[in-house]
């Protein structure tokens, strides 16, 4: 068995290739041993005029691209092959490598299925049986605990990560809680957050990453993404109203309110006053955070984190579809 190194698969640029080119192949070193000029992951994308990406260069990536071509043209759609990174390659690294190579059409890139947590597991050897027992336990405790998946291929198995593009983050109020939140998640690579108030003394010493807009929190809930996650935490209860209701006008991904249950139930009356559904309502979640946790900024930071991390929440961060 080999795993390599956390990269990830690219879903989006393999879609935006295929958008324009048709038909796309892509070259993967799957398991890399002794020195190689990269690791296992690195991938690389080709089409019959042109390609994306590398591989290391040299004879490994001049033969591979061109294997890849003869693919594009006899209608292949998977193959393995091992090389030894030596004389019969015309190159001194004195490793050995394995390298798959795989042809997506609109239709395959489709049917991609990252069933397990956004990972996907697929066989790429001509004589792999069923997926390895080992495999599948590792893909589940991958998914049932939320941790990055490093490519691993087994027995003619390979598995690997499906890139999930950053998900929008907005945050409405600067006070103690949302500045906590802000900071907490900006570092994430799977977030852009995005922080709204009009109190510009508050929205000083937040991590260069965050966006800030002191305008209307009212525009920005407009502008914001059809997945985004909202967080209503405005020093105004009556403003906090407001935001939910604009909220409910449109599509979202994830609303938190800021509050207690008793706000909450005061709310839930006053958003069917203005017409909103019971079921629509229950969207939102009020309160935020693991109240195990306390009530400390800090603390309610890193209960909606670890929220937002879980694995049924990171599904949410990955696009259904580019082309």
């Amino acid at each position: 068995m080999s795993t390599g190194a956390r990269l990830m698969f690219d879903r989006d640029a393999l879609g935006a290739a295929i958008k324009v080119h048709g038909k796309v192949a892509r070259i993967i070193l799957v398991q890399v041993k002794g020195s190689a000029p990269r690791a296992a992951g690195t991938s690389m994308l080709v089409w019959q005029t042109g390609s994306l990406g590398t591989i290391g260069g040299g004879q490994l990536e001049w033969q591979s691209m061109k294997e890849a071509r003869e693919m594009l043209s006899d209608g292949s759609a998977t193959r393995l092959r091992h090389a030894a990174l030596g004389p019969a390659l015309n190159q001194c690294c004195g490793g050995a490598v394995s390298v798959v190579t795989e042809v997506f059409d609109l239709a395959r890139f489709h049917d991609m299925d990252p069933e397990f947590a956004g990972v996907w597991a697929r066989p790429v050897s001509m004589d792999a049986g069923p997926m390895p027992a080992t495999l599948k336990r590792k893909l589940t405790r991958a998914e049932h605990s939320g941790t990055p998946f490093p490519l691993t291929y087994q027995n003619g198995w390979l598995a690997e990560a499906v890139w999930r593009t950053q998900r929008q983050v907005v945050i409405y109020g600067a006070g103690h809680v949302g500045h906590a939140l802000a900071t907490v998640l900006a570092p994430l690579p799977q977030f852009r957050v995005y922080l709204s108030d009009p109190r510009v003394d508050l929205l000083a010493g937040l991590p260069p990453s965050v966006a800030i807009n002191a305008g209307l929190s009212t525009d920005m809930m407009a502008a914001a993404e059809p997945d985004a996650a909202h967080f209503i935490m405005t020093p105004e209860h009556d403003y906090d109203l407001e935001l939910c209701h604009h909220l409910l006008t449109r599509d979202f991904g994830f609303a938190g309110l800021i509050g207690s249950a008793t706000k909450w139930a005061r709310f839930r009356k006053r958003l069917a006053a203005l017409g909103h559904a019971p079921d629509r309502i229950d969207q939102i979640t009020c309160p935020i955070g693991d109240p195990k946790l306390g009530k400390h900024p800090q603390a309610i930071a890193l209960g909606v984190a670890a929220h937002m991390l879980t694995p049924a929440m990171s599904k949410l961060t990955q696009k259904e579809t580019l082309v």
